[in-house]
C-alpha cells in the first residue's frame, strides 16, 4: 500500500524515478549527427558508437511508431520485426525520444540533433515570454518568428554546407511551415502525397550524391493512434501499410547506402472515465493559482499566477499523488529531462510546474481543449511505451 502524507493524499512520486531520456548515448537527438559525422561533416560527433558509417543515409522516420507497440504486433509488420535481429544484415534497438515525448519536440530534436532544453520546443503547447501567451509549437499558432525561437542550424543545413547531398521526403503540405523550417531544412524539399512515392523519391534522392543524406517522413499511424487507439484495427492496418513501404524502400537502396528506421514517440491508450482523465477544468484544486496550463495530457506546462509558484507545486503534488512526477522548473532541470543543459531563452518557455504522468492518466482540459481531450491514444512523458523508439537498420 503507498504511504500517504499528513493530507491523506499517495506520497508523490520520487523525482529520482523517473527513467530519464538518454541523452548523448542514445537519444533521438543522437541520431542525425551521429550518422553525419560518418559522412565527414564538421561540427559532428558520433555518439551512437555502434553505427557503422555509410556513404549514403536515410532516416525515415513514422510518427507514433514505438518500440514496445511495434514489437506487441509482429504479424501486422513481418518485415519490421526482420529488423528487430540481424537477419538481413542490420541491427534493432530502441532509443529515447527525450521528454516531452511530442512530435514538435522529437523533429527538432531529430533535425538539430539537439536536446529540448537547446532547441527550444520543449512541448506541445508552451509560453512564450515575450507575449505570455501560450504557443502550440506543432501548428506554430500564434505566429512567432521562427528564427529567434530555434536558432541554431539543422543537421542537413551542416551536410549541405560541407557538400553532402541532403534532401527531405514528405508530404507537400510540410514543406514551408515553421516548424520545418527550425527543424529540418537543408538541401532540398520534395513533397509528394503518397507513402509509395515517398519511398521511391527518397531512393532516387540517396542516390543523387556521393555522399548523401536523406529524410523521409509518415505521419498517419500517429493519426490513426489518436482518433482510434492503438489496439484498433485503424492503427493496425496502418502498421502493415508501413511495414510494406519500409520494405519497398530497402529494396531500391542503392550500394553503399544505409537505411535507418524510427519515431518520434510511442503511444498509450487511456480509458474514458473519470479514474483515468482527470479535467483540469472541473477541477477547482489543480486550477488554484494557475494563469496558463500548457503542454498535453501526459506532459504538462503549467504556469502559475505570479507569487503562487510554490502553492501550486504543493498542490499538484498532493492531488496527483503516485500518478504523476510533478517537478518544479528547476527540479526539472536539475534532474536532466530536458537535458543536460537548458538555453536561457528556453528558461521561462519551461512550466512553473511540470507534471509527466507515470500511471495511464490523462490531465484533460474540457473547455480550452476539447479536440485533445477527446483523443484515444495519447503521448508525451517518460513511460516506456511512450519515449521507446525503433531504431532499425538496412544496408545495401
Amino acid at each position: 500500500m503507498a504511504q500517504t502524507t499528513s493530507w491523506g493524499h499517495p506520497e508523490p512520486l520520487a523525482l529520482a524515478s523517473a527513467p530519464l531520456p538518454e541523452y548523448g548515448t542514445g537519444s533521438l537527438a543522437d541520431l542525425l549527427p551521429t550518422l553525419a559525422a560518418g559522412l565527414g561533416v564538421p561540427g559532428t560527433t558520433a555518439a551512437i558508437t555502434e553505427l557503422a558509417p555509410a556513404d549514403r543515409v536515410c532516416v525515415f522516420l513514422v510518427d507514433g511508431l514505438g518500440w514496445e507497440q511495434l514489437r506487441a504486433h509482429p504479424d501486422e509488420a513481418p518485415f519490421l520485426t526482420s529488423l528487430l535481429g540481424s537477419s538481413r544484415g542490420g541491427t534493432g534497438r530502441p532509443l529515447t525520444a527525450g521528454y516531452p515525448a511530442t512530435t514538435a519536440t522529437s523533429l527538432a530534436s531529430v533535425g538539430t540533433g539537439l536536446p529540448p532544453g537547446a532547441h527550444g520546443l520543449p512541448g506541445y503547447t508552451v509560453r512564450n515570454p515575450d507575449t505570455g501567451r501560450l504557443m502550440n509549437q506543432l501548428r506554430w499558432q500564434p505566429y512567432t518568428e521562427p528564427g529567434p525561437w530555434q536558432p541554431y542550424p539543422t543537421v542537413f543545413q551542416l551536410a549541405h554546407a560541407a557538400g553532402v547531398h541532403a534532401a527531405q521526403v514528405s508530404s507537400p503540405t510540410f514543406a514551408q511551415t515553421p516548424l520545418t523550417k527550425v527543424a529540418l531544412s537543408g538541401g532540398t524539399f520534395h513533397g509528394r502525397l503518397t507513402g509509395e512515392e515517398r519511398m521511391d523519391l527518397a531512393a532516387e534522392q540517396l542516390a543523387g550524391g556521393d555522399r548523401s543524406l536523406v529524410y523521409t517522413y509518415y505521419a498517419e499511424l500517429d493519426g490513426a493512434g489518436h482518433r482510434y487507439g492503438i489496439a484498433s484495427d485503424t492503427w493496425r492496418g496502418q502498421l502493415m501499410y508501413v511495414d510494406r513501404l519500409v520494405q519497398r524502400l530497402a529494396e531500391q537502396l542503392p550500394p553503399r547506402a544505409a537505411l535507418y528506421v524510427t519515431a518520434d514517440h510511442g503511444m498509450v491508450d487511456i480509458p474514458f472515465d473519470d479514474e483515468h482523465r482527470i479535467d483540469f477544468d472541473a477541477d477547482w484544486e489543480l486550477r488554484a493559482g494557475v494563469a496558463l496550463l500548457g503542454g498535453e495530457g501526459r506532459a504538462r506546462h503549467v504556469y502559475a499566477v505570479p507569487g503562487a509558484e510554490n502553492d501550486v507545486l504543493t498542490c499538484w503534488r498532493e492531488v496527483l499523488g503516485e500518478q504523476f512526477w510533478v517537478a518544479s522548473r528547476d527540479e526539472a532541470i536539475a534532474a536532466g529531462w530536458f537535458g543536460p543543459h537548458v538555453d536561457e531563452r528556453v528558461y521561462l518557455r519551461l512550466g512553473d510546474v511540470i507534471a509527466a504522468a507515470h500511471d495511464d492518466v490523462l490531465i484533460t482540459a474540457s473547455e480550452r481543449e476539447p479536440k485533445e481531450s477527446a483523443l484515444v491514444g495519447n503521448h508525451g512523458s517518460m513511460t516506456p511505451a511512450e519515449q521507446l523508439v525503433p531504431l532499425l537498420e538496412v544496408r545495401s
